[in-house]
């Protein structure tokens, strides 16, 4: 059966329903802060990635996402560096193996533009964080269809008219549940994004 997370202790599903409950408020109802009056207004985009897992198994990916960029002070109480912003992000993808599998996730991220938006043509950036995922599949002791999927990557944001913008990056994706379970065979994945916010 395909829904291994009930396998887990109850204090674990109840942890686990808690984490995207929250991250489900923030997603669609960032909190109100002192510090909101000075921050950017919300910026939503779309975005596609592709790209293959390396270890344990080599098989292709393919993740459509949408994603809301809010300033970090919009959300949480205390000031944070101007840069810092908070990437909220849903994925839908398939692998391209040829067995195709489907897999789901959301994440939140924290990303830290490395220069002036305003005044630039492109805008490095860096960003990194963590989530939850559901896969179709599982490799050889990987345990468990539901994961933690922590990510890292670098990219580039090119601005357009009316604060529109592309971006490009480069993203590691690792997934495995934490130990919360006895087999705990991670899965390693190099992805490439581009992306369009509006």
């Amino acid at each position: 059966m395909g829904w291994s997370v009930f396998r887990l202790k109850g204090s674990v599903r109840v942890g686990l329903l808690c984490i995207v409950l929250l991250g489900l408020q923030l997603f669609f109802v960032p909190v109100g802060t002192a510090a909101e009056e000075h921050a950017r207004p919300n910026r939503y985009g779309v975005g596609l990635l592709v790209g293959r897992a390396y270890d344990p198994d080599s098989f292709g990916l393919v993740l459509v996402k949408g994603l809301v960029l809010v300033d970090y002070d919009r959300v949480f109480w205390h000031r944070a560096p101007d840069a810092l912003d908070l990437k909220f992000e849903a994925n839908l993808g398939l692998t391209t193996d040829g067995r195709t599998r489907s897999l789901a996730s959301f994440n939140v991220l924290a990303l830290y533009s490395l220069g002036n938006r305003l005044n630039r043509r492109w805008t490095p950036y860096a960003e990194a964080g963590i989530g939850l995922i559901y896969t179709g599949f599982r490799v050889e002791g990987q345990g468990l269809h539901v994961n933690f999927n922590a990510q890292a990557g670098a990219g580039d944001e090119f601005p357009l008219a009316n604060d529109q913008a592309v971006t490009i990056a480069l993203r590691l994706h690792h997934l495995s549940n934490g130990g919360l379970y006895k087999e705990n065979r991670g899965v390693n994945s190099a992805l490439m994004m581009i992306g369009y916010l509006f």
